[in-house]
């Protein structure tokens, strides 16, 4: 079954705001068994969550050493950066491209898809990788009397296809945003440090 929370931040303990981007996922699946090609692939890659709907890892591409083929991605991707700099991306194919990123660019590749990261320069790429397993779910009903989690006021929508919606989203300090519902399964990645504080209905407060 799908997890379902409608949460509200109510202050943040921080002097700065807290830029966020969550993924709304349009899909699920049973447990994958073994680790994935992706998987193996990611030497530097740390599994932080992994359930019945996905796979999370953050990821700190490896800088130097030999390097073989780039795997097909066993499953649908999606790549978060963490870090600014120019980094060279290589595909499945071998083929090299050179871009300058930003933190909180995305990067959503088909199953069957690929790419290495290397560095270039002094910056190490440092990544969030979301496996999006295969089965599909379909969007809860919203029977709560709470508006759904997004879009929400201060969200700015960033990619959509039949897979994820993105949302960009910042926590503003002493502005809660309003009780939602989670139609939806949510990855939820923080691109600055911080603290939220989040209600539940019955006013179980929560820190985050």
């Amino acid at each position: 079954p799908t997890e379902v929370g409608s949460t509200r931040a109510l202050n943040m303990r921080t002097p700065k705001q807290l830029p966020v981007l969550a993924f709304a996922l349009l899909v699920g699946a049973a447990p994958s068994a073994s680790r994935s090609l992706l998987a193996l692939s990611m030497e530097g890659g740390k599994q932080i969550v992994d359930n019945a709907r996905v796979t999370v890892w953050d990821v700190i591409w490896p800088s130097s050493g030999a390097h073989g083929p780039v795997p097909r991605a066993t499953s649908d991707t999606v790549t978060v950066a963490l870090n600014d700099g120019p980094t060279r991306f290589v595909d499945v194919l071998g083929t090299e491209k050179t871009i300058t990123r930003s933190i909180g660019d995305i990067r959503f590749e088909p199953k069957g898809a690929g790419h290495r990261e290397e560095s270039v320069g002094a910056a190490v790429p440092h990544d969030i990788v979301i496996e999006l397993k295969d089965a599909r779910v379909a969007a809860l009903i919203n029977k709560s009397g709470f508006p759904n989690a997004f879009p929400r006021p201060g969200s700015k929508k960033i990619l959509e296809n039949e897979r994820i919606v993105a949302w960009d989203f910042t926590c503003t300090p002493a502005v809660p945003t309003p009780m939602h519902f989670h139609d939806k399964d949510v990855v939820v990645v923080y691109l600055e440090t911080g603290e939220l504080a989040s209600t539940a209905p019955d006013g179980q407060v929560q820190n985050n």
